[in-house]
């Protein structure tokens, strides 16, 4: 995990190929957490565009958002959002951004779309500390360019069967973009989501997944909470619906742990 920039905020994309995993729930509430603290944008790059809905922004009060910051046809900084929650801003997923991934195929350098759409922007964009990005539940060109913009991933695990078998894929695919594409890319983390002390499947997966990966599991789980689904259909992360909560709580450990990690890393 690189050490980080004074000038610039740091960009954590959340990712894992694998849908129904937490992956938006903790983008949105790790992002709302960490704004207590901190200046934060949230990206939303999927094209569900449920981190934008989940922050107050129905699809139909968007505007232009992130398919025409990666089309270029408008400047990045015109297209940010402030949300309801200080120091939080939303880049949305617009309309068009199902069709990006197609349109961007035969463009230059269609891997780097978003990294020089950020670079341009630099000077407006050094007022947040972080930069976080919801990516597609793929491993397609939309989560390409995030990985290839990012300094690390952060990966959201359901505590389930198949989990190990999902985020060795992701893994595969960061080692390949660092070979190739981004050589400062790291794995910031994996999130335990979704999980059931009473479940021993739950218990055994979280076992499994901290002996192969072990510290770069956060010691922070996120359980399984009702607040937590029922949250985004407000239009509230689930720290605003319900601070007292235990999904609540549990993602305001996690931004916590998030920075202790982070300042350990400055000393070093």
């Amino acid at each position: 995990m690189p050490a980080p920039d004074s000038k610039q905020p740091r960009r954590i994309v959340v990712a894992n190929q694998k849908g129904g995993v937490g992956k938006t729930t903790t983008a949105v509430n790790l992002a709302t957490a960490l704004a207590s603290r901190k200046r934060v944008l949230l990206i939303d790059l999927d094209p569900q565009g449920n981190a934008s809905t989940s922050l107050g922004l129905p699809r139909s009060e968007r505007g232009a958002g992130t398919y025409a910051a990666l089309l270029g046809s408008h400047p990045l900084p015109d297209l940010l959002r402030a949300t309801k929650i200080p120091n939080l801003s939303v880049l949305p997923a617009d309309s068009d951004l199902a069709g990006a991934e197609i349109e961007m195929v035969d463009l230059p350098e269609r891997e780097f779309r978003l990294s020089v759409c950020l670079e341009r922007a630099a000077d407006a964009l050094a007022t947040y500390d972080h930069i976080l990005v919801d990516c597609p539940p793929s491993l397609g060109l939309l989560t390409l360019n995030a990985l290839v913009a990012a300094d690390s991933v952060l990966v959201p695990l359901q505590t389930e069967f198949f989990a190990l078998e999902g985020v060795s894929a992701l893994t595969r695919t960061i080692e390949r973009v660092r070979g190739n594409l981004n050589p400062k890319l790291a794995l910031e983390g994996i999130v335990l989501t979704m999980f059931d002390r009473r479940n021993n499947l739950s218990v055994a997966v979280a076992a499994d997944v901290r002996a192969h990966f072990k510290d770069k599991v956060f010691q922070t789980v996120i359980p399984r909470n009702i607040r937590i689904t029922e949250a985004p259909s407000h239009g509230l992360p689930v720290l605003l619906y319900d601070i007292r909560s235990a999904g609540a709580l549990a993602y305001i450990e996690l931004a916590a742990e998030f920075l202790r990690r982070e300042r350990r890393l400055a000393r070093v």
